[in-house]
């Protein structure tokens, strides 16, 4: 073939692809949203639901293995190095929900926003700047400051009110971290979405339920039918693997610092979600916070055009 390009607009048909993967990312992470915000309601539920944290931890597991078996037939096992494969495993499929159920037995459903989702921005900021070289842009500053003004609104609004949860909220603020770094090795070591998500859905199974099933307190014989297949299709379907899909993908299309400011605004709407599904209500200043942080997500994900010299 001549080195002629067959076309004369080549170069925007190049950056065609680059476009379509950052809307596909936008779209995923927009979509994370809901399916985050659903996650720390059903867990919040499960505290009301005759379950141990570490039950709920099983029905994840099952679940996420049932649902991925029919992927791994079709597209193959994940073939991660040993030890990447526990760095997932110990990060995103143990660490970050065993320490968040915990956390949903001391402390509602907006604290658990507040802690696990709010704070990603900045422990991501840190690790991006420690370990990845990456500066802090003044657009990316003002909008992280922001963001912060309105989490601290919604948790002064929302912790005053349960005076003895901060031992949930540290619980949290610890599950927080471990999906933070998960979020960092998988830029570190270019893992894709397909491949984390299989690693985390098909080991995590066989190591944690029998370890539950002899060792774990448990009370998953108290519930009904109805309530274990709702924490088990919820938690280990969408919560797994959708979600993992779909935040590994964001990451991946359009960078960790601007998925993880999107998902900033998963506090606010779990905090108005859970006033009429969980009785659990929200002031002014909290109500004021979510506007901040929908603010300072904006200011990361709008692109303004350039003003005319």
């Amino acid at each position: 073939m001549s080195g002629e390009a067959p076309f004369p607009t080549a170069a925007a048909a190049g950056a065609s692809p680059a476009a379509r993967e950052r809307r596909i990312g936008y779209a995923c992470a927009f979509a994370v949203l809901f399916v985050w915000t659903g996650f720390l309601l059903s867990s919040r539920l499960s505290t009301k639901q005759a379950l141990t944290p570490w039950d709920v931890a099983a029905l994840r597991y099952a679940g996420a293995f049932l649902a991925a078996l029919p992927l791994a037939a079709v597209l193959g096992l994940p073939r991660l190095p040993p030890l990447r494969a526990l760095a997932l495993l110990a990060t995103a499929a143990f660490g970050f929900p065993i320490l968040a159920y915990h956390g949903f037995t001391l402390a509602p459903a907006a604290h658990g926003g507040v802690m696990l989702p709010g704070t990603l921005p900045f422990l991501m900021a840190a690790l991006g700047a420690a370990f990845l070289g990456e500066t802090w842009t003044r657009r990316r500053v003002v909008s992280l400051t922001v963001v912060a003004l309105g989490i601290a609104l919604l948790a002064s609004d929302t912790l005053g009110a349960h005076p003895g949860a901060w031992r949930g909220d540290l619980l949290f603020l610890a599950g927080s971290c471990c999906w933070a770094v998960y979020t960092l090795l998988i830029r570190l070591w270019g893992i894709g979405a397909m491949q984390a998500t299989l690693t985390i859905a098909l080991w995590a199974a066989p190591i944690y339920l029998p370890v539950w099933w002899f060792l774990l307190p448990s009370s998953i014989g108290e519930a009904s039918a109805g309530v274990a297949l709702y924490q088990l299709v919820y938690q280990g379907m969408f919560a797994t693997i959708l979600a993992g899909l779909l935040f590994t993908k964001a990451v991946t299309a359009i960078g960790a610092p601007t998925t993880t400011t999107i998902t900033a605004l998963v506090p606010g709407m779990a905090a108005l979600a859970a006033w009429p599904l969980l009785g659990e209500p929200l002031g002014l200043l909290g109500l004021l916070g979510v506007g901040l942080v929908s603010a300072g997500m904006i200011l990361t994900v709008v692109r303004f055009p350039p003003r005319a010299r």
